[in-house]
């Protein structure tokens, strides 16, 4: 995350986009959720919003809508891992529309805007995004999430004693065989 966050220091542009997002009373308790393993739901939405602004000012897309979006695309402020009767379903299919709504309260959004958060989880959103920045979002989303998510589980996969006998016996048997 530190590399992350001297490439957004750097990006003046990015950090005025988001700006009135990231100062925001509400935004900001997403430090307290956790998403992915170790990471904050604020640090994940921060990751893929700026590299999908990057994305679409690559390729002249609205990377405008795609960073605001993308910093609210997981505004659910809940712990999704505990139960809760108050809320319907299972947190992949239906926190995509509690995300909507808290950021819809807080600030004024575009269709697109709109379009980006309510379907970054397609195809379980089973609707298709509407426009090319929503599936830039959709496929950001999911390497972000695979990519905080084998960090950790590397690391607790390799820490493991029997893992680590079965690649010294797989190393010596490569090098018989070389």
């Amino acid at each position: 995350m530190n590399d992350l966050m001297k490439k957004i220091d750097n990006d003046v542009e990015f950090k005025q986009i988001i700006k009135e997002i990231i100062t925001n009373d509400t935004v900001l308790q997403m430090k307290k959720f956790r998403q992915h393993f170790e990471t904050s739901c604020f640090d994940h939405c921060l990751r893929v919003a700026f590299y999908s602004y990057l994305l679409c000012k690559k390729y002249n897309l609205d990377y405008k809508a795609v960073a605001r979006a993308g910093m609210l695309h997981d505004l659910f402020l809940y712990d999704w891992r505990k139960k809760d009767a108050s809320r319907k379903g299972l947190h992949g299919f239906t926190h995509p529309k509690y995300a909507l709504q808290n950021a819809s309260n807080l600030f004024n959004l575009n269709k697109k805007e709109q379009d980006i958060i309510l379907k970054h989880m397609w195809p379980l959103t089973i609707k298709f995004p509407k426009y090319k920045e929503s599936y830039i979002v959709t496929l950001v989303d999911k390497y972000c999430a695979l990519s905080e998510s084998y960090v950790v589980c590397s690391k607790k996969f390799f820490n493991k004693k029997i893992y680590r006998y079965a690649y010294l016996f797989l190393s010596v048997c490569v090098l018989k065989f070389i």
